[in-house]
């Protein structure tokens, strides 16, 4: 049994989130997808080089990874969630990749092989740790002398067009909080320099974190892409906090508030990262 620190991300991976995000891989990535190439041009994955992908979820990254490597290189992601690493297994098995490994650990807990990899991916997969400082240090070690870092963490909440939707819904849910910079859950690394202070503290060098924002595809259209939101894990929590009779008005509302959004390509809305880049001491 691997060890696991971080109990309470591990219970939600585990139970409605991560089979929401499973079953739903494919409307995700298309949430996410306009993160890819910056996040791939930061890493600059160079043909039989080892990669590590830090809560890989359903595996498109590593998937992405996996093809920059070969033929002699690997890819190895790692993630919480049994459910979405077995569609992440699927996936690289669909595509015919046979370098490429999938393992259920906490990443800041979990024993990584030491100076393993050559660079360390993340792609929304680092916000959530319990205690950041020790994963960023696991992490680190697991590189080799000279390896490097590309990660991808939340930025301003309200950068994030989906969020902003969402705040209009504050008097009908218990909005408080939801959402703030340095809170548990995605937006733990929003502020500026969070991030990038705890890769310097685990020992990496030549430290940048570049703000960028990429729109993502989050339905075909205003009513598809509210009762999505409404039904991921922070919707249904905050719905589950909320009168039965508040769920209809809630979703009105939504679709109101997103069809401006519309377009012939469907319901695209920015979001905002921290894309962060580094370096392992040489030896």
């Amino acid at each position: 049994m691997h060890p696991i620190a971080n109990t309470a991300q591990a219970e939600a991976w585990n139970g409605y989130e991560g089979s929401h995000w499973a079953a739903h891989h494919d409307r995700w990535d298309a949430v996410n997808a306009g993160f890819n190439q910056p996040l791939l041009d930061a890493a600059a994955i160079e043909p039989g080089e080892h990669v590590l992908d830090i809560g890989c979820g359903a595996g498109a990254t590593t998937r992405l990874a996996a093809r920059a490597a070969a033929p002699h290189g690997s890819a190895l992601g790692l993630d919480l969630s049994g459910p979405m690493l077995r569609r992440a297994r699927a996936g690289a098995e669909s595509a015919g990749l046979g370098n490429i490994r999938f393992e259920q650990v906490d990443a800041q807990v979990h024993p990584l092989p030491r100076a393993a990899f050559d660079l360390a991916i993340s792609r929304f997969g680092i916000m959530f740790f319990t205690d950041p400082a020790a994963a960023f240090a696991n992490i680190s070690a697991a590189l080799r002398p000279g390896g490097r870092v590309a990660l991808l963490c939340a930025a301003e909440p309200e950068g994030n067009q989906w969020l902003s939707a969402l705040a209009t819904l504050q008097d009908l849910l218990p909005m408080a909080g939801f959402g703030e910079p340095g809170a548990p859950g995605m937006f733990s690394l929003a502020a500026p320099g969070a991030a990038a202070a705890l890769l310097r503290e685990a020992g990496l060098r030549n430290v940048r974190a570049e703000h960028v924002t990429a729109y993502g595809s989050w339905g075909r259209s205003a009513a598809e892409a509210a009762d999505f939101l409404l039904n991921t894990g922070p919707g249904r929590h905050l719905l589950a906090q909320s009168a039965p009779s508040t769920a209809t008005r809630a979703l009105d509302r939504l679709t109101d508030v997103l069809r401006p959004h519309e377009s012939d390509a469907g319901l695209r809305l920015r979001g905002t990262g921290w894309l962060l880049t580094a370096t392992a001491p040489e030896a």
